[in-house]
């Protein structure tokens, strides 16, 4: 633990924060916040980390391809200052890629692999965890999209929701929901007992959508209960012989109701229907940012039916962001999403955090609307990505309400901190259509400020990483 000393403020006698150094640099060029908030680099040398969360005891788990499960503990100064104190590998994996939860009570952790979602005994206290793992889900292989995200509802304790996206850009056969690819559902894993025969993802559990392309990032509410996930959207996209790429479909939020309701949802448009980001579209015939079109036109898949027999996105983002995560506040104010960045348009977009506000368990902007969220952190010159610069994926919150991140591509976890009112104004559109640019432009350091007494108690904040190798394609 940290060795700390008394002040006595009057009768109020609090302890001081750990003189830490939090000097951390990136190699390329450092982030930047928007007004309100301040971050830092607090941990390198990972190799691929993707999906993270904190146990009840503080520890940080994430899951970083081909380390395996490393135990990290921070020394804590306060704010956005943290250092490295402790790091020790108690497990070897090199096939978990991305997804991860635990239960409510810290002693069941959970990943995925391309094909199966399996679950460890885990003390949170000692960071120890059984020698062997049972599992869960299984029947979920494919090509093309292998991750498997997984999200365990504190609403609905037990209920664990998983995504599973397509096997590739335009998978044609996901048409046909007996395909179990390009879907999220949720399953009760309290069920299962130590010899129980593993659910079938295409044919168990409660189907919470399908026709969802790659749904990456999967959230719920926790005032409200209400589930959400972000899509990634179809790439190289056309519509009558005309390129529409560059700035369509758009990526989106979708909402998928609650885990108390266990009939089936509905198509949400994959393969065929797709969301408007921008109405630079042939053909559009007056409709708006969220739209439902069609990229082939005939007398059964058409714009028509997009918008009258799918669900549309409730909030629709800049095509090519690749959104791979999303988190709400405690309160549901707010949620955050990780935008990973563009791998296929010319002028990059992406490579940012964005905050959009809720308001009784619903986005507060309008569907057809571009400016629903706002960046609070990003890179400088996006010219640099996606080679030089971070690309965001896993989001978590710890204790203090520190928001922290992965960066896959740079090996990198972040934390970001509110220092104050975000006063910026509304973030601004790039002049050829991409995600908004930050409104602030503070350097992504810990300000003056965060070092004093009362900004967060002292001590070890300690971190899991959990990892595997994978040599796929669309691992996005």
């Amino acid at each position: 633990m940290i060795s700390q000393t008394i002040l006595t403020l009057g009768a109020l006698a609090v302890p001081a924060l750990a003189q830490v150094s939090c000097t951390l640099q990136p190699e390329y060029a450092a982030p930047v916040t928007s007004n309100g908030w301040s971050a830092q680099l607090v941990a390198q040398d990972l190799d691929n980390p993707r999906g993270i969360l904190f146990d009840s005891e503080g520890n940080l788990l994430v899951i970083d391809r081909s380390e395996g499960i490393v135990r990290m503990t921070f020394e804590d100064g306060g704010g956005t200052c943290l250092n490295v104190a402790n790091k020790t590998t108690i497990v070897d994996s090199d096939t978990l890629n991305h997804g991860i939860a635990i239960s409510e009570d810290s002693r069941t952790l959970y990943a995925s692999d391309s094909n199966s979602v399996y679950s460890w005994t885990y003390d949170p206290a000692t960071g120890s965890i059984s020698s062997s793992n049972q599992t869960l889900i299984t029947n979920m292989a494919s090509e093309g999209h292998v991750t498997r995200t997984l999200m365990m509802s504190q609403v609905q304790p037990g209920m664990l929701v998983v995504s599973r996206g397509s096997d590739e850009n335009l998978d044609v056969e996901t048409q046909f929901v007996e395909t179990g690819r390009s879907q999220i559902r949720a399953f009760n894993v309290t069920n299962l007992t130590s010899n129980a025969v593993p659910y079938d993802y295409s044919s168990d559990g409660v189907r919470l959508g399908w026709g969802l392309r790659n749904s990456v990032g999967v959230a719920e509410d926790p005032t409200s209960g209400a589930v959400y996930s972000v899509e990634n959207s179809v790439d190289e996209a056309s519509r009558s012989g005309v390129d529409i790429h560059t700035n369509n479909p758009g990526e989106e939020l979708n909402f998928h109701g609650y885990l108390s309701d266990t009939s089936p949802r509905g198509n949400y448009g994959y393969p065929h229907c797709f969301a408007v980001w921008s109405t630079d579209i042939p053909d559009l015939d007056g409709m708006t940012v969220g739209s439902q079109f069609a990229l082939d036109q005939n007398s059964t898949i058409n714009d028509e039916y997009c918008e009258d027999d799918t669900v549309a996105p409730r909030l629709t983002f800049q095509a090519h962001t690749a959104p791979l995560d999303i988190i709400f506040q405690p309160n549901g104010s707010e949620a955050y999403v990780s935008f990973h960045g563009s791998w296929n348009r010319d002028a990059p977009v992406g490579y940012t955090i964005n905050s959009i506000p809720f308001t009784d368990g619903s986005p507060s902007a309008k569907a057809s609307t571009t400016d629903s969220s706002r960046v609070i952190i990003s890179n400088p010159d996006n010219s640099a990505c996606p080679d030089g610069c971070f690309r965001p994926v896993g989001l978590a919150i710890d204790a203090a309400g520190r928001l922290w991140f992965s960066s896959d591509s740079t090996g990198e976890l972040y934390v970001m901190a509110k220092t104050g009112p975000d006063t910026a104004p509304p973030p601004t559109t790039t002049t050829d259509g991409g995600v908004p640019v930050p409104a602030g432009t503070g350097a992504a350091s810990p300000s003056s400020t965060e070092n004093s007494v009362g900004r967060m108690s002292p001590g070890v904040v300690s971190l899991v990483v959990v990892g595997a190798a994978v040599g796929f394609a669309f691992v996005i």
